[in-house]
């Protein structure tokens, strides 16, 4: 499948756009290619593009002046976005990094370009609307775990809530994403291996 045709079917699960409003929307986006440890982004740089992921896997993280510990935000694989969103809108330098766990495919768009996009083709506002409203859904129910459920729950939901993702991404990386040791994580796959025996 063309690259540009896998995020325009992704945006026609959510809005509508015409012929004439496809052929313009591909002239905004640009091709890059991430090798695995790439940086796509560095903390204090400004974020310049914002980021569909056609195929690969990203993370984005923060290193913990007290621990010097790398402290997953989140992953992002195909069919998802990766950007620091308010380093993107407001043009300031993020407060994270992004980086690619293995080869990594996407399609970009400068912030001018975003900004033009948006203007020529008004059914793209509505089309980010969702996207973010998806991903504040996902950072509310994020929250709530890690407030209220232990880590044992908090892993099995991110098991069934990530299927994909759980099964090509280390487990050291999914213990920091759940705020938990590696090693605690490996006590609890054990118990969960053991009870479904």
């Amino acid at each position: 499948m063309n690259s540009t045709h896998q995020l325009t079917d992704n945006i026609s699960k959510h809005v509508r756009l015409s012929e004439e409003e496809i052929l313009l929307l591909n002239s905004f986006w640009t091709k890059k290619v991430l090798e695995k440890n790439d940086f796509l982004l560095r903390n204090g740089e400004i974020c310049r593009k914002d980021n569909y992921i056609i195929s690969g896997t990203l993370k984005a993280f923060y290193i913990n002046a007290d621990t010097g510990q790398e402290e997953i935000l989140y992953f992002a694989t195909d069919d998802w976005w990766a950007t620091d969103i308010d380093s993107f809108r407001k043009q300031m330098p993020s407060i994270y990094n992004i980086q690619a766990l293995e080869r990594t495919e996407l399609l970009q768009i400068s912030f001018a370009s975003f900004q033009s996009m948006l203007e020529q083709i008004p059914a793209m506002e509505r089309y980010f609307r969702i996207i973010l409203e998806g991903y504040l859904g996902t950072l509310q129910k994020r929250i709530v775990m890690n407030n209220v459920y232990n880590a044992e729950h908090r892993y099995v939901d991110f098991l069934q809530s990530y299927p994909k993702l759980a099964a090509k991404i280390p487990q050291y990386l999914i213990a920091s994403y759940l705020g938990i040791s590696a090693e605690f994580l490996s006590r609890i796959r054990r118990k969960n291996k053991k009870s479904l025996n």
